[in-house]
């Protein structure tokens, strides 16, 4: 390959990286710029929260569905496509007059960062090959691991220096960039579907299904006091559940199904998706906690956090094109447990690391085993999963670690608030009725604080109102300790979580899968 050519490859890398950053960016960023919105739109957070849910669900439950589009009409197409969605829905966001047309604009913004995501690891596997390949990809997974947790920095100045229609503006210049990038130096694959049909019931099955899980997980984590069996949650859970069964026995018996449900019958693909969950479940869910703490607690700014929080994603830059140099030369699925292993220490860490006086100079070393971590197993993901599949499957297997990866952060995000919720409660019913105050005082304060829950406990105990009371302090110390109990039981769990995906790597994925492999086992 000459000079040249190879230029080219790392043009069209970049091209896909931007994409890849924008798309991820977006489903983080937002969070920071809710209280300007809330006043530009003279509303509640209760109504914005369809700013975020519009993003997180759409994008969910298209990526599986633009993976296949991209296999069988040419990913470079579809990717194009996305991208070029993406910008022109993003320059909407940012004029929407109203918030009807921001959460509308929000699903469509989502649907180009789906396809953007979902087939910028395969157009990169097919635009590279041998050990440029493992490079490419470990440069793509550092991008993934900076923008999944640069939301608060970035989002935070954009919204302190230009306003909220910031946080959107800045997709047009960059994606503008990479739509004439993509057009002139991204390689397009081969269409695999010139004769088949399009799946109209396995992408119908598989969107309403996933919708309705995420969307009932959505649910139980605004009302984190409800029970599961409340209607709106095990309906919503139960019936996507029922449609995703009869969704894998659709693509069993169709002559062209959207998705091939052999792949999950090879341990090493299985083993992928673990990493890729736990990852979500772990390391991405648990992001919004510390969040919460830095700024609710500690009293950093969103500008002060996301710095900080740099210690995390930082190291995905260094270590991505290097994770990509190693995967050639030792073994991906032992690199990955090792750096999993060494996440869920920073876990352990951060979770012994807080209490009522906690600050950055506590939080840090766990941060950066936290960092080194996700710095390490995004590009190693990246690579690991591509080996082996067969160049009709990439678009999928690269849609599904996506898929895997995005659940589980809503999983986590969920499960994990429940046990922080749980714990912020015991506490509170343990030690409130110790303090000196009227016992109608005491009921009342207790339910307040019970209802709001511990991300707003804090802003409650800290209130002008109360703050004048005798037994301020002593309450303040109360809801101190009590969010921490809960911020400990999180810590512990994400690393749990963490600790598990190691464990399924260990025991599912490979050393070296190549397409033989697969072909043989397809054979079979």
């Amino acid at each position: 390959m000459n000079k040249q050519s190879k230029l080219n490859q790392w043009i069209a890398l970049l091209a896909m990286g931007l994409g890849v950053f924008m798309g991820l960016l977006d489903v983080t960023v937002v969070n920071v710029a809710l209280p300007t919105m809330a006043r530009g739109f003279n509303t509640t957070f209760t109504n914005l929260q369809w700013v975020l849910n519009a993003y997180t669900l759409v994008y969910a439950v298209t990526l599986m569905i633009m993976s296949k589009l991209g296999d069988m009409y040419g990913r470079k197409k579809v990717f194009l496509g996305s991208l070029i969605l993406f910008v022109i829905a993003s320059a909407i966001n940012g004029m929407a007059p109203s918030l009807l047309i921001l959460d509308i604009g929000r699903g469509v913004q989502a649907i180009g960062g789906a396809g953007m995501m979902s087939l910028s690891m395969a157009l990169v596997a097919s635009n590279f090959e041998g050990r440029q390949r493992g490079l490419a990809l470990g440069i793509l997974g550092s991008i993934i691991g900076v923008s999944s947790a640069s939301g608060p920095l970035i989002g935070g100045y954009l919204v302190e220096h230009f306003g909220w229609p910031a946080i959107f503006y800045v997709n047009v210049p960059f994606g503008i960039i990479a739509v004439i990038l993509t057009i002139f130096y991204v390689a397009e694959t081969p269409s695999y579907g010139k004769n088949h049909k399009i799946d109209l019931a396995g992408m119908g099955l598989s969107a309403i299904g996933l919708f309705a899980i995420i969307y009932g997980l959505i649910i139980k984590e605004s009302h984190p006091h409800w029970s599961w069996f409340e209607p709106q949650v095990i309906g919503l859970l139960l019936g996507g559940l029922i449609i995703m069964i009869t969704f894998v026995f659709v693509e069993l018996r169709v002559t062209d199904p959207m998705m091939d449900i052999k792949m999950f019958k090879r341990p090493h693909f299985l083993g992928t998706i673990a990493v890729a969950f736990s990852l979500g479940a772990g390391i991405y869910a648990y992001n919004a906690f510390l969040t919460a703490l830095m700024q609710n607690y500690i009293g950093y700014s969103a500008v002060q956090t996301g710095v900080r929080q740099l210690t995390i994603s930082g190291w995905s830059l260094v270590l991505g094109p290097v994770a990509g140099i190693l995967s050639a030369r030792y073994s991906k699925k032992w690199m990955i447990v090792i750096s999993l292993v060494i996440g869920g220490l920073g876990f352990f860490s951060m979770a012994k690391a807080i209490s009522p006086t906690v600050s950055f100079v506590e939080l840090w070393p766990g941060m950066v085993l936290m960092g080194l971590a996700n710095g390490m197993v995004n590009p190693l993901l990246n690579t690991a999963g591509m080996e082996g599949a067969l160049p009709n499957e990439m678009g999928m297997v690269s849609g599904l670690l996506n898929v895997f990866r995005q659940f589980g952060t809503t999983v986590g995000v969920v499960g994990l608030g429940l046990i922080q919720d749980a714990q912020f409660k015991n506490y509170l019913n343990a030690n409130l009725h110790h303090i000196a105050m009227p016992s109608q005082a005491l009921i009342g304060i207790k339910n307040a604080l019970i209802n709001a829950g511990p991300f707003s406990g804090h802003g409650i105990a800290f209130s002008e109102r109360l703050s004048k009371m005798p037994f301020a302090h002593e309450l303040q110390q109360v809801v101190i300790k009590a969010y921490d109990n809960g911020m400990t039981a999180v810590a512990i769990t994400s690393g749990v979580l963490v600790i598990l995906g190691a464990l399924g790597a260990a025991f599912l994925m490979r050393n070296r899968m190549t397409n033989q492999d697969i072909e043989l086992k397809k054979a079979k």
